[in-house]
């Protein structure tokens, strides 16, 4: 089992459940977004200071695998962990439902930099994730 490196627990709101009474599926990505950006800001990245740098990470590509619907009122725990494949850094992203961490979504998102607007690799995010990289 991969060891997670972050870790962050949410609570569905109802306006984010569709008129089946569960989740909608784009706030999924909302929520795995949130905890990216989380983790991102513990780690010191600021979004807006890599911008100004010239530096822009974006999402170039995005899987998420459904299991359990999350409702209204449920607590959920969002969990990831990062691994780089050569310019690009994949978080592998899980969200499992609380108390009995049953699995919600299983994602990987692939993450790349534009460079003053071309795709390259950003010393400072390298720097900055070395310590938390799976093999």
């Amino acid at each position: 089992m991969n060891k997670y490196i972050f870790e962050m627990k949410m609570k569905v709101r109802d306006y984010e459940c569709d008129l089946q009474g569960i989740v909608n599926n784009a706030n999924y990505q909302h929520y795995i977004e949130h905890t990216r950006h989380e983790f991102l800001s513990s780690a010191g990245i600021s979004f807006a200071r890599l911008h100004e740098e010239g530096v822009d990470p974006v999402v170039a590509r995005l899987n998420m695998a459904f299991k359990t619907p999350l409702k209204s009122g449920d607590e959920f725990i969002s969990k990831l962990y990062l691994k780089k494949e050569g310019i690009k850094y994949v978080f592998y992203q899980d969200i499992f439902r609380l108390p009995d961490m049953k699995p919600v979504i299983k994602s990987t998102v692939e993450t790349v930099c534009l460079i003053n607007g071309r795709l390259g690799s950003s010393e400072l995010l390298d720097t900055t994730f070395s310590d938390y990289l799976q093999p």
